[in-house]
């Protein structure tokens, strides 16, 4: 049968060249987050907005990822991943467009919204589409070396805040930002759909159409399906709600990841969304600051190789335990920063740590749902995680108004590091090696 030749393959250039289509797209994500990042401390200076306003406008983008994860993710099982990958970058593109183009902070606000929109949907589906084509003995690998395109984006970002923001602004900045939008000709000449998805709807000729496309781009022979396989693949197929992913068999993993995304995604966005400000608050230059945070980046890619090796070594629920715990440690210090050697190696480490759980955290929540509802469990995951990230840039804009001072904030950041890695330690399932079929 088809799922279990692909299930076997050995990774070759079709999955490499899959991997770098997603992945372009996904730096493409992050270049847009980490600029709207390093432009809040100029839209302050420039539009003389309060923390409270800035700390929205971070938000407000994080509004818009959590409803469009759970749409998308739902969408994504009912008419395709193709298709929604194509649609909310071609989304999140033009709204990054007319964001470079805002008269006033009220305009911006709204495109930010329809840019987390596009975002927000995205990346669940596009982790899911590259689980389902990933060879089975290293797919925690695969979805790592994705979330790794993460850290080129802000990269970019990064190099843009440094290079050009501040020769020619932060609208070009912006602009550049929507690059997304030309891109999605590419995906849909070169991305195949998910042949899971296709079987689970029962497409017969467009499956056997895909079936034939990655057996000319693998060279590996392989099996084409008949309507009496797909009767048989689909038999036990019932139509899935939410209300499935909290039945008996599911409640413990989705309590789990909806607790783990959402205090991840709180104090990622908490956290970096604020990093460029809130390193220029301790008396840097924006300059420098750039500098600092270009360091960071860095750090970010032997995070990501080494969750990318310990994931199919020791596991993704030791190996993400282990990354959110360090986080939190190196966050605690990095609050606690007394020196520049200080701030930027305790930067360092949690850059490392955070990112590299982030990876992790994407092989693990697609594993955990089969196939019916691996769009729906992912897209509500992350989209509960986005309530996180909606609250932490507004909470910290919020505090930093009524002089807390950045320990305290960091504190708080720390705690949820560790709470999260406990409840992951304690009730994740470990799903290494396993074939998304044999997922109950």
């Amino acid at each position: 049968m088809i799922i279990n030749e692909l299930n076997t393959m050995k990774p070759n250039r079709f999955h490499y060249k899959l991997l770098l289509i997603a992945g372009i797209g996904w730096a493409f994500d992050a270049m847009d987050t980490g600029i709207i990042s390093f432009i809040m401390p100029l839209l302050t200076k420039e539009w003389h907005l309060t923390g409270t306003e800035i700390g929205m406008l971070g938000s407000v983008g994080l509004l818009g990822m959590a409803i469009g994860a759970v749409l998308a993710g739902a969408l994504a099982d009912h008419i395709g991943r193709k298709k929604i990958i194509t649609w909310t970058m071609l989304l999140y593109g033009i709204a990054t467009a007319l964001s470079a183009m805002a008269p006033n902070y009220e305009f911006l606000l709204v495109c930010r919204l329809l840019v987390g929109l596009g975002l927000g949907g995205e990346l669940p589906v596009v982790a899911t589409l590259i689980t389902e084509y990933s060879p089975q003995d290293s797919r925690g690998r695969f979805i790592v070396m994705l979330e790794s395109f993460w850290a080129i984006g802000w990269l970019l970002a990064a190099l843009i805040a440094y290079l050009i923001i501040p020769i020619y602004g932060w609208r070009i900045g912006l602009a550049i930002g929507a690059l997304p939008a030309l891109y999605t000709g590419v995906i849909r000449s070169h991305m195949p759909e998910s042949l899971r998805y296709l079987i689970k709807q029962q497409k017969l000729d467009q499956l056997n159409a895909t079936i034939a496309q990655v057996e000319a781009a693998t060279k590996v022979p392989l099996t084409r399906c008949t309507k009496d396989d797909l009767t048989m693949l689909t038999a036990n197929d019932s139509r899935p709600t939410l209300g499935t992913l909290w039945n008996k068999q599911y409640a413990l993993r989705t309590c789990m990841l909806w607790i783990t995304w959402f205090g991840i995604v709180f104090s990622y966005y908490g956290i970096f969304m604020w990093l460029p400000s809130l390193i220029y608050q301790q008396g840097f230059t924006i300059i420098k600051s750039f500098e600092y945070l270009l360091i960071m980046t860095i750090a970010q890619f032997p995070g990501y190789i080494s969750a990318a090796y310990l994931v199919d070594k020791i596991g993704r629920r030791y190996t993400l335990s282990l990354y959110l715990l360090c986080s939190g440690i190196s966050s605690y210090f990095f609050g606690h920063a007394t020196s520049e050697a200080m701030l930027l190696t305790s930067g360092i480490c949690m850059s490392f740590f955070n990112l590299g759980a982030w990876g992790v955290i994407y092989t693990y929540t697609p594993e955990l749902y089969p196939t019916e509802i691996r769009g729906l469990g992912s897209g509500w995951a992350a989209g509960v995680g986005r309530i996180g990230g909606i609250i932490a840039p507004f909470l910290v804009g919020f505090l930093l108004s009524h002089e807390m001072h950045m320990d305290s904030i960091f504190y708080l950041f720390a705690s949820v590091f560790v709470i999260i890695a406990l409840v992951v330690l304690s009730f994740g399932k470990e799903s290494k090696k396993q074939a998304l079929e044999g997922i109950k």
